[in-house]
């Protein structure tokens, strides 16, 4: 007899397979292919996502973020996070989206522009630099003028004009080197900018005159290496929180203002390689936070002030190449205590060598006694018999037995000194030695009697 299945087991059979088949699948581990779809692609510049992040991959303003990629700054990368990509850029914390307020663009390629619009849609930046990107400057959008509080531009945009730089009239502090600036003098910069503190405009080829007016919030002002003349106005000594002026290389004429001391935070001065002239004003020793002072390269004269050496914090002093002259003031104490000290192309000018060592090779002359600056002794003749005529292996000789520099122009004996001499040589009585004799070229006198007469160096009869 044949045995047919009950409905009610076949259902049940069905039910078991089933769940066994999906047990099996659910064990099974995934295969490579599914395993790599769901990893990070391992080579994330092939993805569109990341050469072009969605709004929602960033928390930078969505308009921002687009003028980023206008201007060919990378966005793989988050700019909001720090440190961002070469400290390129730094956000606020404003949300739902963070702004922009720093903006650094840095070895531009030769085919990016300005965007007027990428521009106006960065209108929080409060801090924008270019830095070696030659590309043609555009009008600022007035919203940006209005947030910038800080702009440099070094080797950048091309050639840049006073009535250009004169609309960031909000900023504090502004930098601009390495690029030709078009404009009749810092003036016509500086007029509308009455809340900077720290100006740099050096080596743009900038001509005209010092300004005569001066916002009195300055603390640094540096106009180096440009076309610049006439005098430095007294008017910028009224600048009392003045810490760094630096006007080297220039054009600059006529005498430091003798008011110059009244700068009392001065702490960096260079006003090298002008053509000022006259002395350093006493005045300068009421500035005790000086740390650099470099006169070099001008025609001041006069002697060297002695306070210099009371400025407790001065490191850095140079005042060669001028027409200074008289004796060092210096003592070995003050030289040693400073980092750098030049004196050296001032041919009027020279050091005590009781006080200060030839080894430190000052670049000057020692003194004579009547402190002149000493020739270089003359060579020795091969045939003097002489001794007392040669000169002495030192560079310099202060006894008082007056030695002989006869080669100096400055103090050589003259005709009427030898004159005294010879007529001395012919009186017997008053000495009671030998006779003073002359012969050849050099003077002979009486022992311990006739040596303090002149000049020059005696030998015994």
């Amino acid at each position: 007899m044949e045995l047919k299945p009950k409905p009610h087991f076949l259902f049940t059979l069905f039910s078991f397979l089933l769940l066994a088949t999906t047990s099996s699948s659910l064990s099974t581990p995934p295969s490579d292919s599914s395993s790599s779809s769901l990893s990070p692609a391992k080579n994330s510049s092939l993805s569109p996502s990341s050469s072009s992040p969605s709004p929602s991959s960033s928390t930078l303003d969505p308009k921002q973020l687009r003028a980023l990629q206008s201007l060919n700054i990378p966005t793989t990368r988050d700019p909001c996070i720090q440190p961002s990509l070469h400290n390129a850029t730094l956000c606020d914390n404003s949300k739902p989206f963070k702004h922009l307020l720093f903006l650094r663009l840095i070895n531009c390629s030769d085919d990016i522009s300005l965007s007027f619009t990428a521009l106006k849609s960065l209108y929080t930046l409060q801090d924008l630099e270019f830095i070696n990107c030659p590309v043609t400057p555009v009008h600022f959008p007035s919203e940006l003028v209005a947030s910038l509080r800080s702009f440099t531009c070094i080797k950048s945009l091309k050639k840049l004009t006073g009535v250009w730089l004169k609309n960031l009239a909000n900023l504090t502090e502004l930098t601009v080197s390495g690029v030709t600036v078009n404009a009749s003098g810092p003036s016509i910069i500086l007029g509308s900018m009455k809340k900077l503190r720290s100006m740099t405009i050096s080596h743009t080829n900038l001509t005209g005159f010092l300004p005569k007016r001066w916002h009195l919030n300055l603390t640094h002002i540096d106009l180096s290496a440009n076309q610049l003349r006439g005098k430095i106005p007294s008017s910028l000594t009224l600048l009392g929180d003045l810490e760094l002026l630096n006007l080297s290389s220039n054009s600059i004429s006529g005498e430091i203002p003798t008011s110059f001391g009244d700068l009392l935070s001065l702490q960096n001065v260079s006003l090298a390689s002008n053509s000022l002239s006259g002395s350093i004003p006493d005045s300068m020793s009421a500035m005790p936070g000086l740390v650099h002072l470099d006169l070099s390269s001008n025609q001041l004269n006069g002697t060297i002030p002695k306070f210099l050496s009371e400025l407790k914090d001065l490191k850095y002093l140079n005042l060669a190449d001028n027409n200074f002259k008289g004796v060092l003031p210096f003592n070995m104490s003050f030289i040693e205590r400073l980092e750098v000290f030049k004196v050296g192309g001032n041919s009027d000018l020279c050091y005590n060598h009781s006080v200060l060592s030839s080894k430190l090779k000052l670049g000057i002359a020692p003194c004579d006694k009547h402190g002149l600056p000493l020739s270089p002794p003359p060579a020795r003749s091969s045939d003097s018999s002489d001794d007392s005529s040669s000169s002495d292996d030192s560079d310099y000789n202060d006894s008082s037995d007056g030695s002989n520099h006869g080669s100096d122009h400055h103090h050589g004996p003259n005709k009427v000194v030898l004159g005294v001499a010879i007529g001395l040589s012919s009186i017997q009585e008053g000495f009671g030695s030998h006779l003073c004799s002359v012969g050849d070229s050099s003077l002979c006198g009486v022992h311990k009697n006739c040596s303090s007469l002149v000049d020059v160096s005696w030998s015994e009869c």
